[in-house]
């Protein structure tokens, strides 16, 4: 799904791993995400993760500032440009998903699919409080 996904959607110039951190910066409130709550949602080493917030940056759709309230933590959120690009793109992901999708499996399993996942997601948000 991945492959089709990669071939079929248009993500700007953006790679894939880079899309979902958008996606997950633009799930968050307008502060952001503090760094570490972000890499816990992707999987990406730290290093890895912060040469692409520099990549991501410098591309402005997204800011790093200090934590306000961990003066030792650093923050990202998205830029109006970021979050611009995110609709744009996730348009045409969620579209092209929800085709694969509705290939693979009929209307129950999709039904069974969507619960499952808001329960993950849902035990996920609270890993992060």
């Amino acid at each position: 799904m991945t492959r089709q996904l990669q071939r079929d959607v248009d993500l700007r110039g953006l790679s894939r791993r880079e899309f979902e951190v958008l996606a997950t910066l633009y799930g968050a409130d307008r502060s952001g995400l503090r760094l570490r709550d972000l890499n816990s949602h992707v999987l990406l080493t730290q290093s890895s993760l912060s040469r692409m917030l520099e990549r991501l940056e410098n591309k402005g759709y997204v800011t790093r500032r200090q934590d306000s309230q961990d003066l030792r933590g650093v923050r990202v959120a998205l830029t109006e440009a970021g979050g611009r690009l995110y609709e744009e793109i996730s348009e045409n992901n969620d579209q092209k998903v929800a085709d694969v999708m509705s290939t693979v499996l009929d209307a129950q399993e999709i039904r069974v699919l969507t619960r499952l996942s808001e329960r993950i997601h849902q035990y996920a948000l609270s890993l992060s409080r």
